[in-house]
């Protein structure tokens, strides 16, 4: 059975980074299509960045430039790299991910299986 589990969130003031881990158990990340969302009070879950099993890799345009996505084969995990955050990134993060032979880059919330608990980022202004 799949399972995510997302750490690394926080209280940060803008300009600030922080990266985000998710640790994978139950299956390679390799054979995963994984992304992270985000989810404010009020507002629907949203797309933050992807990437395929191939390791092709998508973004929200808001993110683009600031944010990058990785795995490490070697550990099972995901990684949300975020720089330059603003108070407009506050919201619960989460993993998510789905075993998957397609080569694309999964970008909507019901294309994903599978998801972490969520951690939340805040950032002040």
């Amino acid at each position: 059975q799949l399972q995510l589990r997302e750490s690394g969130g926080g209280l940060v003031q803008t300009g600030e980074s922080l990266r985000l881990s998710c640790a994978v158990s139950g299956r390679t990340v390799t054979i995963l299509a994984m992304g992270w969302f985000r989810q404010a009070p009020g507002k629907e879950r949203e797309f933050v960045a992807g990437i395929s099993p191939r390791e092709s890799t998508s973004y929200m345009d808001s993110v683009l430039d600031r944010f990058t996505i990785l795995r490490d084969v070697s550990k099972n995990a995901l990684y949300l790299r975020m720089n330059s955050l603003k108070p407009g990134d506050t919201a619960v993060y989460y993993c998510a991910a789905t075993c998957t032979r397609n080569s694309g880059v999964f970008t909507r919330v019901n294309e994903y299986d599978d998801w972490g608990q969520g951690t939340q980022i805040t950032v002040s202004s």
